[in-house]
């Protein structure tokens, strides 16, 4: 038995360490598997003859988790109000409401790259069943 351990930065939630489980021991020769979405590790354990590195490594790049997690990045200090040749400003919007007492919210609106928030690996677009079964 060979053992593997991979960065897997991508890799920050429950539903992520089950999905990883899940695609790494459907290959053939992974008797186990180790994922922790807190130090973005993934340890696996395999028979060299049946399944090598490179292709556990192209398991997980291809379900999304080997890359980068995408933050949008604020343009910094303002000056002259955006305008010029320089990169457009980003705002971010202070809020406080008077249910929430101290409360206060930040908001930000950053473009839209066809998918909400940042991806999530292993997590598609939800499908309405009945709609597909219809034709539609």
């Amino acid at each position: 038995m060979a053992t593997l351990t991979l960065e897997v930065p991508l890799m920050y939630g429950d539903h992520h360490v089950t999905e990883v489980r899940r695609l790494l021991l459907s290959l053939p020769g992974v008797e186990d598997v180790y994922a922790s979405s807190c130090f973005h590790i993934v340890e696996v354990q395999y028979d060299e003859a049946q399944v090598s590195p490179e292709e556990i490594e192209a398991r997980l790049g291809e379900a999304g988790y080997l890359g980068e997690l995408p933050v949008p990045v604020e343009a910094g200090a303002v000056h002259g109000n955006g305008q010029g040749d320089g990169p457009k400003p980003s705002y971010r919007h202070t809020t406080a409401y008077e249910q929430t007492r101290q409360v206060i919210s930040f908001a930000q609106r950053v473009p839209y790259r066809g998918r909400p928030l940042w991806p999530c690996p292993g997590m598609g677009v939800l499908r309405n069943v009945e709609l597909e079964e219809e034709g539609r």
